[in-house]
């Protein structure tokens, strides 16, 4: 969601880069629009005034950007999200997810290897975020993102600064394309393309990979694969680095040392110390590590988040979220692997 999803009672609170898994719209029984709504006044003339927008083609828009209540109600109710970790990881790491990845994988090979070449991010990385996404362009939202925008900008109170943001930036971005703005198409949150990049992220991290001077990652696989590989990179991915570990904890562990924040802060020794212990034997003492737990299809997981792991919740904030790209990413690599030999 770049600024899934999905998920959004966290999402929504940091992540700039896929904030929904796109769903497709619902039929509205009734049309509103934001012809007439008290707050669009001022934020045309804010538009106006700071950003030389037209006036003309402003009101033109807002009289045509619709309200969609079906907006407001996905907001309300991220449903993946309350899964637990047994059931989420089944809508995400799939067999015909993994098939349908490696035919991805196939069809951009060059563009994949070029990204890595160029940041860093394996192919299955990014392939595994794009197959998370959108089912590899398949599902990239039906809303228009105008209204998706508008609905959360102007009627959505609890994110509406954030949401009004981002409206900016789909406007300024529409601008900067050439594309207009009621034509463009992305999820209920307003994100777009292959990746689900929010306005600000697209503004801020799509690259025109493929040198037609253009950064399309709405409908161009090649430039969608170059800009989440600079979306890793720009966010700290370390390239060869391992992303997360299984750990083991001891009978006396400290339970709250599970709800650490997403961000690695705490090293493998302080960890050993306190019962907790990665699986593998070949990290670092000094290795900064976020240990966190989840319930599987056998009970307790417990996990060991990586720096790299905390790149994935850069770009949404769940570690179900990263997992499952991670997880995704590594039946892919295998399957790839098989494949060659």
């Amino acid at each position: 969601m770049l600024k899934i999803s999905h998920l959004l009672s966290k999402l929504i609170r940091g992540s700039l880069v896929s904030l929904s898994i796109a769903l497709p719209a619902v039929a509205e029984s009734a049309v509103e629009t934001y012809a007439n709504h008290a707050a669009i006044g001022p934020y045309i003339n804010e538009l106006v005034s700071e950003h030389q927008l037209s006036r003309e083609d402003l009101n033109r828009w807002f009289a045509a950007a619709e309200k969609k209540q079906s907006i407001l109600d996905a907001i309300a109710r991220p449903a993946e999200k309350s899964k637990p970790w047994k059931d989420y990881r089944k809508i995400f790491v799939t067999e015909s997810r993994t098939a349908k990845g490696l035919d991805f994988w196939r069809a951009n090979e060059e563009a994949l290897n070029k990204a890595e070449a160029t940041y860093g991010v394996p192919p299955e990385v990014v392939v595994a975020i794009i197959g998370v996404e959108t089912r590899y362009g398949s599902n990239t939202g039906r809303y228009r993102v105008i209204d998706a925008l508008s609905t959360l900008a102007f009627d959505y109170p609890r994110r509406s600064k954030f949401f009004k943001k981002e409206l900016t930036h789909f406007l300024l971005l529409a601008r900067e394309q050439g594309q207009n703005p009621m034509d463009l198409k992305g999820s209920y949150a307003g994100a777009m393309g292959y990746g689900q990049f929010m306005p600000s992220s697209y503004r801020e991290y799509a690259v025109d990979f493929d040198g037609d001077d253009l950064a399309d990652i709405w409908l161009n696989p090649t430039d969608a694969i170059g800009s989440v590989a600079n979306y890793f990179k720009r966010h700290g991915w370390k390239e060869g680095e391992p992303v997360v570990s299984r750990a083991r904890v001891s009978a006396d562990y400290d339970p709250a040392i599970m709800k650490a924040p997403l961000k690695p802060a705490v090293t493998l020794a302080s960890l050993n110390a306190k019962g907790v212990r990665a699986v593998e034997e070949n990290y670092a003492t000094d290795q900064l590590a976020a240990p966190f737990r989840l319930e599987g299809e056998r009970g307790a997981e417990f996990w060991l988040g990586l720096q790299n792991f905390y790149v994935i919740t850069r770009y949404n904030h769940s570690r179900m979220y990263a997992l499952s790209v991670h997880q995704l990413s590594q039946a892919l690599k295998q399957q790839y692997r098989a494949a060659q030999n």
